[in-house]
């Protein structure tokens, strides 16, 4: 592409690029994407986005085509990869002059620099640095400026880097240039801090900008560009010299609120905080000079008069997260046996320990509870103002590194944790306090109050030596929640989580009816928010009680449930009361039956609401799948819904199904299990499954579990349909497929020829002849000869015609007569049985090759000692003696089909737990005495051969095996 030409062809197509006319927008994508791989295209770019004379729009475009590129066609193995011609030339191009009029194309070409950086710094590219290093140092502000930006992100770029000799490179680097870095950063520091004395708003505000961006450099360096950082004097002053800054920071917050230089200066006292954290985090044993000056520091902000009007929420949590990480810390505690202990250890902990005084843990300890879990001004009018959005606040994850509250529960639970022997005191002292019920007048009270109970809601499993909360929660809790006041459902939604926190703990099982009582009454509280807390704790209550004492209120709680399901409005609303209703139908099973026609006509009109969200649907999908198990046979009556809900989640075609699939096969499968009959609807989802097969993800499992599923359900209908497409996914399959796998799809065709001896051997054909290549051939895998074996067997043992044509077939491949191959097999399966373990599955061999006889064929009486050899170990597996009569009976033979009775933690039997006990009562593992069978193959084989013959037959046998046998078949 010569540039000169082509610059304006180029610019053209990126000005059209620009515009919101897609018939205008969309021709000049397709142009650009198709030079995107012509030689001089990105000097084009370069020379576009360089030209300050030209529209914004179009260059910030011609950046992020530059920046695309770097991605995909910069490396020298890249499909059309650049030139290293004209990659030198853009190198030396970028690096010309930092004098970038715009903040966010500045931006973005700094990014870019950093991209190539990663690839080609410091081999390709060793001018880039020394530049960078130079162009920072000039007087002109916007090129120091945008020349100290390009380095902050080179710096962050080569930092991320994880291979060996790259971190090798980055250390070499960090300490080549650490000094430099440190020279710069207390330069702007100290202009900083000069121009805050003069109140030059606008100067102190540039020298912040700069001031950040070196401690950004900064920060990389330190924590990446050492492996021992103890071992470098200036790399461990740098962090106490942040310590030491910060109250010149804070003094320097005299602008406004809103203000840009104090929101700059936020985000610099932040960063400060991230690099101790980041320290601690990657050298904690580096850290340990540090540990006393930063707790010092972090609470003297947090918890004493000092921080009063001069901290932020995000500076308090950063503090917070600072206590908690030394305080949690592995490597500053002793080992259990303290002679084991490293000296580091050891050094932390006494530092620890020293600092921690009784005082100072009474004093975090009070103020986390009475100050900063005091529910806000925001929070209380969020309550009001929108009460899902309170109720359901995520708290979870890592949200506790970023937001005040969890962080300072998280903070509170840790320390609670390693100190409780002296903090258990306090907070039981402020408990004792708040005895009794609080004045509704007095807000400060209540806000204490729902403060302290939160705190033993947390602390629950240190409290509990210490805490009758039976007791308690009689004699108080109980009487604070019948107080109805409006504004004392703050302490109703307190207490009611409180009861939540402590179920699982320490509660009577016959206080459990009472906690019920209660439930009901604020399941019907006219507060929103403590409604959905009481369904929480239900949860919690549902999670670990007896389902005996529950049932008396399902009806009603139930219904109450449905309500709150039915009142809320936001997506995060519903998914939680569905979890509880989940929770429910799940520990009460059948039981639900009577009461879940409300929710089955509601749910279709939930899924239809919920088109757009897919998470709310997943939540969906999982109260059916627990409502399909309540539901069992009757569950038919929801296919209208349920089979459309099912197809849609599990075609791979339909962009939901990326949220839905996992969900949706766990439906699917469990509809089938719990299915009394197949239908026309349910057999036609099948069609979903070869683009599933395909996937080969982790839900392969559960596939197969869903074909087996349909075979027990409707052998026939299912094969006939669906066999031929299955069979070639399944040769697919195994092309590529781990050991496992290759078990996984040859179980499924066993249990098709098992149920469907004639059809499932002949639609599964095609794979049949590697099995028994596998077998001839001495398969290395026990499990996979197992399943190979078990194949056989069932094909042997119930359609030995088929057998005897492929056998046939086979011996046609192998060049060889099919009794020879045959005699090949069973010397294989003879030897391999010690690969069978399931008793059923060493039952059909013996099965199997007894069916054989009886049999003139010279290769099976030569074989016959081998064949003998497995009924008997096969009988040793299956026989059990009988002690009042001493004669033997085969222990896996069904007689009929009965229901178990079940216990009230069993689950019920599904309809597919029944029809495997009916086929089982036809399987010839279950239904034929392995004992008669042997005794009456042998008699046949007797009156083939006559006596004589026979006795030379049994002569091949080992005298003690021929012993064996007798014992079984004595008086037959």
């Amino acid at each position: 592409m010569d540039i000169q030409s082509a610059s304006s062809v180029v610019l053209q197509a990126l000005t059209q690029a620009t515009s919101q006319d897609t018939a205008v927008l969309k021709p000049a994508e397709e142009q650009l994407r198709q030079w995107e791989t012509q030689p001089g295209f990105y000097s084009v770019l370069l020379s576009i986005f360089n030209n300050h004379l030209l529209d914004v729009n179009v260059r910030w475009l011609a950046v992020l085509y530059f920046k695309n590129g770097i991605d995909r066609y910069w490396r020298r193995v890249a499909p059309h990869a650049l030139s290293e011609e004209e990659k030198s030339s853009l190198r030396a191009g970028l690096i010309t002059n930092f004098n970038e009029p715009v903040n966010q194309i500045a931006t973005q070409i700094a990014v870019l620099i950093a991209k190539v950086a990663r690839l080609d710094c410091p081999r390709q590219w060793p001018e880039l640095i020394p530049i960078l290093l130079e162009s920072v140092k000039v007087q002109d502000s916007l090129q120091q400026h945008r020349a100290l930006l390009t380095f902050y992100h080179v710096t962050k770029t080569l930092a991320s880097k994880r291979l060996a000799t790259d971190r090798r490179l980055f250390q070499d680097l960090a300490s080549s240039i650490y000094s430099f870095a440190c020279s710069l950063w207390n330069h702007h520091t100290d202009t900083f801090l000069q121009q805050i004395c003069t109140g030059d708003q606008q100067a102190a505000l540039s020298s912040l900008e700069r001031t950040l961006l070196s401690l950004k450099v900064l920060r990389k360096l330190t924590v990446h560009g050492f492996i021992e950082p103890h071992n470098n004097m200036e790399v461990m002053v740098k962090p106490k010299a942040f310590l030491q800054s910060f109250h010149l920071l804070f003094a320097g917050r005299q602008f406004g609120p809103g203000s840009l230089c104090r929101e700059k200066l936020e985000k610099t006292i932040i960063l400060f905080t991230k690099v101790l954290l980041d320290f601690l985090e990657y050298h904690p044993w580096p850290f340990i000079p540090l540990i006393q000056r930063s707790l010092e520091f972090a609470v003297s902000y947090v918890f004493t008069e000092v921080g009063e009007g001069v901290v932020f929420e995000r500076f308090i949590v950063q503090c917070m997260n600072l206590i908690k990480m030394i305080v949690k810390n592995e490597a500053y505690k002793p080992a259990k046996n303290i002679e084991d202990s490293k000296p580091e250890n050891l050094e932390a902990h006494k530092i620890k320990t020293a600092f921690f005084t009784h005082q100072t843990l009474t004093e975090i300890g009070r103020r986390l509870v009475s100050k900063y879990f005091l529910l806000t001004e925001e929070e209380l009018t969020m309550w009001e103002e929108d009460p899902e959005s309170f109720a359901v606040e995520e708290t979870g994850g890592d949200s506790w590194k970023y937001s005040l509250r969890p962080c300072t529960e998280v903070l509170f639970l840790d320390i609670f944790h390693n100190y409780s022997q002296t903090l258990t005191p306090v907070l039981l002292e402020m408990v004792q306090n708040l005895q009794g019920p609080s004045n509704v007048e007095d807000p400060v009270q209540m806000l204490m109050k729902d403060a302290v109970y939160n705190a033993v809601g947390l602390a629950a499993y240190e409290l509990f030596d210490n805490v009758d909360f039976d007791q308690w929660f009689k004699n108080q809790l109980l009487g604070e929640l019948q107080i109805s006041h409006n504004r004392y459902k703050l302490i109703r939604r307190r207490v009611i989580w409180l009861i939540g926190q402590w179920i699982s703990v320490k509660f009577k099982p016959e206080l459990r009816p009472l906690l019920y009582e209660v439930i009901l009454s604020l399941m019907q509280d006219p507060d929103l928010v403590v409604r959905i807390e009481t369904a929480t704790t239900l949860k919690l209550d549902i999670l670990s009680s007896e389902t005996e004492q529950f049932l008396p209120y399902l009806e009603s709680i139930f219904s109450l449930l449905f309500q709150l399901l039915q009142q809320v409005n936001e997506c995060d609303t519903k998914m939680q009361v569905l979890h509880v209703i989940s929770c429910v139908i799940e520990r009460v099973s059948i039981q639900i039956r009577p009461y879940a026609g409300c929710l089955v006509q509601y749910l279709p009109i939930l899924w239809k609401q919920s088109e757009e969200h897919n998470m709310l649907r997943c939540a969906i999908l999982t109260t059916l799948i627990h409502l399909i198990q309540g539901l069992g046979a009757e569950s038919k009556n929801l296919y209208p819904f349920l089979l459309p809900v099912i197809q849609l989640s599990t075609d791979v075609s339909q962009p939901p199904h990326v949220y839905l699939l996992e969900d949706g096969l766990e439906l699917w499968l469990v509809t089938l299990e719990n299915s009394p009959a197949i239908t026309p609807e349910l057999l036609r989802i099948f069609q979903n499954m070869s683009a599933l097969l395909e996937l080969s993800s982790e839900n392969v499992r559960t596939c197969f579990q869903i074909i087996n599923a349909y075979i027990y359900l409707s052998a026939t209908d299912f094969l006939q349909n669906y066999a031929e497409a299955l069979c070639r996914s399944f040769c697919e399959l195994l092309r590529d497929i781990t050991t496992e796998g290759q078990v996984q799809v040859l179980k499924v065709v066993e249990i098709a020829i098992k149920v469907s001896p004639v059809l499932g051997s002949h639609m599964f054909q095609p794979l049949l002849p590697a099995v028994l290549r596998g077998i001839v051939e001495g398969e290395r895998y026990p499990v996979v000869m197992s399943t190979y074996l078990g194949v056989t067997g069932r094909i042997l043992l119930q359609n030995s015609g088929f057998f005897t044509s492929l056998l046939t077939q086979m011996a046609v491949e192998y060049n060889q007569e099919a009794d020879q191959l045959l005699g090949s097999m069973i010397e294989m399966w003879v030897d391999r049985m010690d690969n069978i373990t399931q008793p059923e599955r060493r039952k059909l061999s013996a099965l199997a090759l007894m069916s054989l006889l009886p049999s003139d064929n010279s290769v099976i009486q030569d074989k016959f000692c081998g064949i003998i050899n497995i009924s008997v170990e096969a009988l040793h597996d299956v026989m059990t003696e009988d002690p009042e009569t001493a004669s033997f009976k085969d222990c896996m033979l069904m007689s009929h089909f009965e229901e178990p009775k079940l216990t009230d933690d069993e689950e019920p039997p599904t309809e597919q737990d029944k029809r495997r006990k009916l086929l089982a009562l036809e399987d010839p593992v279950h239904s034929v005495s392995l004992q008669q069978f042997v005794y009456e193959k042998l008699k046949a084989q007797q009156v083939l051969m006559g006596d004589q013959g026979f006795q030379a037959l049994m002569e091949t046998v080992d005298t003690e095996i021929v012993r064996q046998l007798q014992e079984f078949i004595h008086g037959m």
